[in-house]
């Protein structure tokens, strides 16, 4: 119930918006005909009330997830496309107080000069916020219907100086952030699955987020999570999404304990083996490397559960430590600083914001200005960071120049 008030408030909020540019655009086609203006206010409010009913019902009631997810799309590109508009009439409405406040205006033939002027600038400005509109409702649907399930193979040779010689080129998977939640596409998310198990990994980590919030969103993709698998093994780790914080709340309850005990089993069910605060030894021909896990570890406002002290614990003989933390602000904020002894740091958690420009040589995101490392291998000293954007998508259900991602690492010597 803590959400309803914040849920009213943002529904409150909209319809004052929508009142806003319904009102601007009315007035900028006032040549419509009176019936003309009736049908289009009937669509209009129509759309945003069904809008309004169709969050409420996507939060409280159990809607097929296909159902929720059209709920989200309209949602989000509704919202998108007005806040497009929105410079544009706040512009056209301070032109208009200045005009009143601060010009004089001259008659001439009866009529004041300038209002003639007014009303055509205000007809661009609003026209001008229309087509503003279109281009976030274009790229953002580009994004959904060919973002969204368009996933990226990223070859990485990931260069550790003390690996043993058993280990020189041998390949590891990673996935991250799967949100089975947001899935509205069985058979493209088992495409991406099987373009993970066409590269053959030796091994594979799964850096969290498995759900959005509830352990029964990956009921009906588990089966095909489950058929991840590795000569070497399938490692995980748990993500801020999978503890149900964001439903429940941070205070712990029964209900709480037990969706996470659920995602602690799903992760057995799938033949994870989940690292949670552990170390697992990873052994071939006879030569050993260490293997990581910790639970959610990030700056600000995200959880602190994770305790490396633990997950270092008999670790000092092995060469090489490669760790599972979620999120990436865990390697500057505790791992660089505290525990030199990491190698090699795996993360996801950025998704790059789903929105962005990743080029060979360049790569360009909002979310850059939040995360210091959000995509991509990253080096300091001895010690290195990936950044895996993500499999799955959370909020807008796709990715504009930021597309999911299937990392293949080839381990080399110096």
């Amino acid at each position: 119930m803590g959400r309803l008030p914040f849920i009213i408030v943002a529904c409150l909020f909209i319809i004052a918006f929508d009142i806003y540019c319904f009102k601007a655009i009315v007035s900028v086609f006032n040549k419509w005909k009176p019936k003309t203006k009736k049908i289009f206010g009937i669509v209009y409010w129509t759309f945003s009330f069904l809008l309004i009913v169709g969050v409420f019902a996507g939060i409280y009631l159990n809607l097929f997830l296909t159902l929720r997810a059209i709920i989200l799309v309209a949602f989000f590109l509704t919202v998108a496309c007005k806040m497009a508009m929105l410079p544009f009439l706040v512009l056209d409405d301070l032109r208009r107080l200045f005009i009143k406040l601060f010009r004089k205006k001259e008659v001439i033939k009866d009529q004041p000069v300038g209002e003639s002027e007014s009303i055509s600038r205000s007809e661009f400005l609003v026209k001008a916020g229309l087509v503003a509109a279109a281009v976030p409702l274009t790229s953002l649907s580009w994004g959904i219907v060919s973002g969204a399930y368009d996933y990226q193979v990223r070859r990485v040779n990931l260069i550790l100086p003390n690996l043993p010689k058993a280990f020189d080129g041998i390949t590891l998977g990673q996935i991250s952030d799967i949100h089975s939640g947001s899935f509205y596409n069985k058979t493209a998310v088992k495409g991406g699955v099987d373009m993970l198990l066409a590269e053959k990994p030796d091994f594979i980590f799964f850096t969290g987020d498995l759900v959005n919030n509830l352990t029964n969103e990956v009921r009906d993709y588990q089966d095909i999570f489950a058929k991840v698998k590795a000569p070497l093994g399938v490692y995980s780790t748990l993500g801020n999404h999978d503890y149900g914080d964001y439903y429940y709340g941070k205070e712990s309850s029964p209900a709480k304990v037990k969706n996470l005990q659920d995602i602690i089993d799903v992760h057995k069910v799938m033949g994870y083996d989940l690292l949670m605060n552990q170390n697992r030894r990873l052994k071939v021909d006879g030569e050993e490397i260490g293997i990581l896990g910790i639970e959610n570890w990030g700056m600000g406002r995200f959880p602190k559960y994770g305790k490396m002290e633990l997950a270092v614990e008999n670790t000092d003989d092995l060469p090489v430590k490669l760790l599972l933390s979620h999120d990436p602000s865990h390697w500057r904020g505790e791992v660089l600083e505290k525990y030199p002894q990491i190698d090699a740091m795996f993360s996801g958690h950025t998704h790059g914001m789903q929105f962005g420009v990743r080029l060979k040589e360049y790569q360009w995101s909002p979310v850059q200005y939040i995360y210091k490392e959000w995509a991509g291998l990253y080096q300091e000293q001895k010690q290195q960071l990936y950044v895996n954007v993500g499999y799955g998508f959370l909020g807008y259900p796709g990715r504009v120049g930021v597309l999911p991602e299937i990392t293949i690492f080839t381990l080399k010597r110096a």
